[in-house]
């Protein structure tokens, strides 16, 4: 039996495997943050999860910004994220109309802390 633990442990750090720290909860955001938060519910929590690592019509959010790449492949960056955001990928829809520039920016704090 410990030889099969020492086996799991072993192949999945040969594959790569590794865990995404939780978010931060809730009550330890900063204001930007929990402003994004506000945001999150109003435009993307229909598709996306942010919590929780289950997709929805979309990816799960979480960690998105803990990971070198984003699910579609490109790299995990502010301006990566903002241009999806902005003017839409596949079957997200541009939020460049509804949302301004403040709302995009405490977005993204907001994402930083999944």
């Amino acid at each position: 039996m410990k030889r099969i633990c020492l086996l799991s442990l072993l192949a999945c750090g040969l594959a790569g495997c590794k865990s995404i720290p939780p978010p931060t909860p809730l009550d330890q955001l900063n204001a930007q943050q929990a402003s994004g938060h506000q945001v999150f519910q109003a435009h993307c929590q229909v598709c996306h999860n942010d919590r929780t690592n289950a997709p929805l019509a979309g990816p799960s959010l979480r960690g998105i910004f803990k990971k070198q790449y984003l699910p579609s492949g490109a790299a995990a960056t502010d301006e990566r994220v903002s241009a999806t955001i902005l003017h839409g990928r596949n079957m997200m829809p541009a939020l460049g109309n509804e949302i301004d520039t403040q709302d995009l920016n405490d977005l993204l704090a907001y994402l930083h802390t999944l």
